[in-house]
């Protein structure tokens, strides 16, 4: 299996793992023409702190399972904005105000995006 092949079932892994705990507007950003600290940032939408703490603890789990571990993970103790360093992928989960306020997606303006969207929401 080709490096690319692992990265992409990888950052499909991350977006399930974050629908499973209902995160909202979870959106990839190809970010490695831009710069060498990572390939892939995430960024997602909690709607409070409980589900912020409920999205990063089921992702540090599931993922500990599997023997993947992050290198840190900063912003656990107010859980207002988590960033969760997986080396090649970076994961923010944000409340709506932070991620309003912080704009990710204009800082990395010029990264490919795509959006992970529910499959079965959209279906109801």
């Amino acid at each position: 299996m080709s490096k690319k092949k692992k990265l992409d079932d990888f950052l499909i892994h991350f977006g399930e793992l974050l629908l499973d705990r209902h995160a909202e507007n979870i959106v990839i950003l190809d970010v490695r023409k831009l710069t060498s600290v990572t390939d892939h940032v995430i960024i997602c939408t909690s709607q409070s702190t409980t589900q912020s703490k409920a999205i990063v603890d089921y992702i540090r789990q599931e993922l500990k399972d599997e023997n993947i571990l992050p290198l840190s993970i900063e912003g656990y103790e107010n859980l207002n904005w988590v960033l969760m360093d997986y080396i090649n992928v970076v994961v923010h989960v944000f409340l709506p105000e932070y991620r309003t306020f912080y704009d990710l997606e204009r800082l990395w303006g010029d990264a490919d995006s795509f959006n992970i969207e529910d499959k079965e929401k959209d279906e109801k």
